[in-house]
């Protein structure tokens, strides 16, 4: 059983648990070991983050109302031939609930810094996706890659539209049943019954009353805006979306993979917003050959 995401870390900084109750340094982990570690976050709190395989790093991120379990069949794949690691948002997943505001760009850094990463191949979703581009940003000597799948950005201006407004009703009044049932109804289109659809519905529901703490702390984090900066981005950029993705994704993902230099786009069939649970095969193998 996994610990309790408010539960003190079981790692000592610079180390790692393999599983037998012994911490060794993360450079002397066998590469076939998975190894589970709570990070400290900026400010206080945890973040649950896992690591595995070998070679050149890659981070994972997801998006937002999800954890890591997004990447749950992705990881293993890319592991064969990639050291890498995902984790869970603030208050999200396992990791600890916030009790202050709090800057996902920040505690992506953490990540980083944690395990001792000075340069990495960032691959992130949606909310995922606009945290690695705004690290790229920011720090342009700490990024080889960016992987964008049905990324948002920040700085965009989204249109006005029933969904919203219903999405903001439902957090205003922490309604989390109903945040939830948006959620599935609005970025998971293929259902239940289409590859991951129940991984699919279990995390949104287990997620949707942190998602709304969350995102009220997140709200006091640094305004950012992406978009009117994309041709500065210097990473070697993938653009990955799915056919069934909302339109608006669709948009951000042509703009990205127009303004950033030497970006290429992607459109998936059979993918709606939670493309690595859809098709995860395609996606290994756009990742694969981007990362190489």
């Amino acid at each position: 059983m996994s610990p309790h995401p408010d539960a003190p870390a079981p790692d000592a900084p610079g180390s790692e648990a393999t599983g037998t109750g012994v911490h060794v340094p993360a450079e002397h982990v066998p590469a076939e070991q998975v190894r589970a570690v709570h990070v400290p976050a900026p400010g206080g709190g945890r973040l649950w983050a896992e690591r595995r395989g070998a070679g050149s790093p890659v981070v994972l991120l997801h998006g937002s109302g999800m954890d890591s379990r997004l990447w749950d069949a992705v990881a293993p794949a890319l592991a064969r031939h990639h050291d890498v690691i995902r984790y869970d948002a603030r208050g999200l997943g396992r990791s600890s609930t916030p009790e202050q505001a709090f800057d996902d760009v920040a505690d992506l850094g953490a990540v980083l810094d944690h395990f001792r990463l000075p340069g990495v191949a960032l691959v992130g979703l949606s909310m995922g996706g606009e945290t690695a581009l705004d690290f790229a940003l920011a720090h342009p000597d700490r990024v080889t890659a960016l992987g964008l799948v049905g990324a948002s950005v920040s700085g965009h201006d989204w249109p006005p539209s029933p969904e919203t407004t219903a999405y903001a009703d439902a957090r205003r009044r922490g309604d989390a049943a109903e945040l939830a049932e948006l959620e599935l109804s609005v970025w998971a289109a293929l259902g239940r019954g289409a590859p991951g659809g129940e991984l699919i519905a279990a995390m949104v529901e287990e997620n949707a009353a942190r998602r709304i703490v969350s995102e009220h702390h997140l709200a006091g984090a640094p305004a950012r805006a992406a978009e009117p900066l994309l041709g500065t981005v210097v990473a070697p950029t993938l653009v990955v979306h799915g056919d069934r993705d909302h339109p608006e994704i669709a948009a951000i993902a042509r703009r990205l993979a127009d303004d950033i230099p030497g970006a290429r786009g992607h459109l998936v069939p059979d993918a709606d917003h939670y493309l690595p649970l859809r098709t995860p095969e395609r996606l290994i193998e756009l990742l694969l050959a981007h990362l190489a």
